[in-house]
């Protein structure tokens, strides 16, 4: 890490530190555009701030890495400078792999599964039982969109065949073994330098849900979707638990309901976008699903990289276990 950063980083913590106090408000670091129509990760923060405010605790939302980017908000919520970050699943999961199970491809058959096993099942109370000795509570899974599809600049994906000629955006070494067992290439790149990797060829598309180049403005690079559901666009609720535990029995009650308002506003998001496919057609966006023999086929060659995730075969045996029928 260079001095740059460790000075951006320090200078952010002690405008926290400054910040903090003695009003308790509760700050909330976005991970994308305050906008309750394009994004469902800040439909949960608002909902969540209106009812703790509804229930005299004092929230004020921040803008995405206004903060600090994502590794610099972890330290934050760890040290309790920062009550509550949006964050990236590997966040969470730089503390405890277990939460690692939201991000097998084709592992669950939609969200309804995916809540019932975090939920119903036990696994947030798991993932919670190693995250909290380090700072850090895991209050929710919120959605970015609905489950996450491949784009790309090139042509239409309908067989892994396809995605012979295409070097994928991978957000990390894990994205990057799935691609090659796709039969594709994945060259890692920062969210922030994907517009430019686009354009210039370094890399041809990216997996996210169907809202992300509508909300990201990627749509006049962006030429081709395949809607292939392969994973749950997760995000996940980080808050400090140092500052979790400061509150009454009564404050953690409301935070907990908050959470639960949070989910409830994100999930009647979700349930508007199918919507967005006919946007993205708008957009001029070509539009396309995989045939069931396509998707069984793109989830065998998934099935062969589980063990690329930090996830024990114990652990892949629990969340099928949880996630029920």
């Amino acid at each position: 890490m260079g001095m740059q950063k460790l000075i951006g980083g320090a200078a952010i913590a002690a405008l926290l530190a400054l910040a903090a106090p003695v009003s308790a408000q509760v700050k909330i670091a976005n991970d994308g555009p305050m906008d309750l129509e394009k994004n469902g990760t800040y439909n949960w923060t608002k909902a969540f701030q209106d009812h703790l405010e509804a229930n005299g605790m004092e929230a004020e939302q921040y803008e995405v890495e206004s903060l600090g980017g994502e590794e610099e908000r972890l330290d934050q919520v760890s040290q309790g400078l920062l009550e509550v970050s949006m964050s990236a699943v590997k966040m969470a999961g730089q503390l405890d792999p277990t939460i690692y199970g939201v991000m097998l491809p084709f592992f669950f058959t939609g969200i309804e599964q995916q809540d019932h096993a975090l939920f119903e099942g036990g696994m947030l109370e798991k993932i919670n039982e190693q995250t909290t000795p380090k700072g850090v509570r895991v209050l929710d899974l919120p959605l970015v969109g609905t489950a996450a599809g491949i784009f790309n600049t090139k042509h239409p994906v309908a067989t892994p065949e396809d995605m012979s000629d295409l070097r994928m955006r991978a957000l990390d070494e894990i994205q990057i073994e799935m691609f090659e067992a796709w039969g594709s290439q994945g060259t890692i790149v920062a969210w922030s330098e994907v517009p430019n990797a686009l354009q210039t060829g370094i890399a041809d598309g990216y997996l996210n849900p169907p809202i992300a180049p509508l909300l990201f403005g990627h749509q006049s690079f962006i030429k081709y979707f395949t809607d292939a559901r392969l994973v749950q666009s997760s995000r996940v609720a980080l808050v400090s638990e140092d500052w979790y535990q400061s509150l009454s029995d009564e404050e953690k009650q409301v935070v907990q309901d908050a959470a639960k308002a949070g989910r409830e506003a994100n999930r009647a998001w979700l349930a508007k976008q199918d919507a967005v496919l006919s946007q993205l057609e708008e957009a001029g966006i070509e539009v396309s699903e995989l045939s069931p023999e396509a998707k069984a086929e793109f989830a065998r060659l998934s099935e062969t990289t589980y063990g690329a995730l930090p996830l024990s075969e114990e652990a892949i045996a629990e969340w099928e276990a949880a996630k029920g029928e």
